[in-house]
């Protein structure tokens, strides 16, 4: 992975690149971005250019250690990432060395891949990951060596937010004092779960999602998208290149259709139809779930700025307009800050496991009796 390989985002890279220009690379840094953003690509890439042997704005791609990098096979190169039990190890034998080539395979085949994209490589989509308790001694181990071929030695964590309690805190010392030449690129897509004492250590890099301009450019260009369809893929993706791709490849994003249905079941108040769509959302598992709130927040979103004469406020279709006319007439600006809240609140539970079925049949009741007013 080089920076070459990211699209857009040139001042986050320069400022990698300075840093190691300037020889003032922290030793633990921390790669904080949105599921779908550029984290752990940049981590990734910044991982081969601070070993390349010839590097400039970006890593050569040609000498040996940057070879080595690009199928993560680099001997200073090391992971940690979310692991489960598997039908052949137990949970005290599963670690990040167990699932070394699934993780290789896993980052050549999906850069911007998250954890649902993660369970299903490896085969265990079902148990619940988690960096454990014997993982601190399997980074303690691999940093006691001295680095093999490069100038650094490279230990990247892949959400750190997800270890044990007794693995974040068994590895504070080596994060504060680590070995010479020793770099922690820690990846999170939820800084705010960390332990004060892991971030405290780490020098902060906040990746933003990625603009429109950056998603269409990147279809058009090394996905061979038209322009139209790019910017349509571009507005549901809303600045998650994952789920661009995803689109890309022909999976279809129907929760705006959902979000429809539903807010109309809201609006004529039928509460056996409303306990039957919460049902139904349930059973659609997880990720489906945070989808339809993002799709209810976006569309909540431009009912919002509906009317106000600054269009570029505005990243609704052309053939969406209609909708979010006749939506705006039913959801006024007061019913819509009434409203919007609740949306982001019940998007914070399901992604902290809140049970979906009466979420949103809370949240059901709330917007028809908004609704209706």
């Amino acid at each position: 992975m080089r920076f070459t390989d990211i699209p857009g985002l040139a001042p986050i890279k320069k400022k990698l690149v300075d840093s190691v220009e300037q020889s003032h690379v922290a030793h633990a840094q921390l790669f904080a971005g949105k599921e779908g953003s550029a984290v752990l690509p940049l981590a990734l890439a910044f991982a081969t250019y601070l070993n390349c042997e010839n590097r400039g704005d970006d890593a050569c791609g040609t000498c040996g250690q940057c070879l080595k990098n690009a199928k993560f096979i680099h001997p200073d190169l090391n992971f940690i990432f979310p692991t489960a039990a598997t039908a052949k190890l137990a949970r005290d034998k599963a670690s990040s060395e167990s699932f070394l080539k699934e993780w290789r395979s896993f980052l050549i085949e999906k850069p911007f891949g998250n954890m649902t994209d993660w369970s299903a490589h490896f085969g265990w989509e079902n148990k619940l990951l988690s960096i454990p308790t014997h993982e601190k001694t399997a980074i303690g181990r691999a940093l006691s060596l001295k680095s093999f071929e490069g100038k650094y030695k490279v230990m990247v964590i892949w959400l750190p937010e997800m270890m044990h309690q007794n693995t974040a805190n068994g590895i504070l010392k080596i994060l504060e004092e680590p070995p010479a030449n020793t770099i922690f690129l820690m990846v999170t897509n939820d800084p705010n779960r960390l332990l004060t004492t892991i971030t405290s250590r780490t020098q902060k890099l906040l990746v933003p999602d990625f603009s429109d301009e950056e998603i269409i450019n990147s279809l058009v260009e090394s996905h061979d998208v038209d322009v139209s369809k790019a910017q349509r893929i571009a507005y549901f993706a809303e600045g998650n290149l994952r789920k661009a791709l995803a689109l890309v490849q022909g999976f279809e994003d129907d929760t705006q259709e959902v979000f429809k249905d539903w807010f109309r079941q809201c609006y004529t108040f039928n509460f056996e139809n409303l306990v039957a769509l919460a049902d139904a959302f349930q059973k659609k598992g997880k990720e489906f779930q945070q989808e339809l709130l993002r799709s209810a927040g976006r569309i909540v979103r431009e009912a919002l700025i509906h009317g106000v004469p600054v269009t570029e406020l505005s990243r609704m279709p052309e053939e969406e307009a209609g909708f979010i006319n006749k939506f705006s007439q039913v959801f006024s600006e007061d019913k819509v800050h009434q409203i919007a809240p609740k949306i982001d609140e019940a998007l914070y539970h399901i992604e902290r496991n809140a049970n979906p079925k009466i979420l949103f049949l809370d949240l059901s009741l709330f917007i028809a009796q908004i609704a209706r007013a």
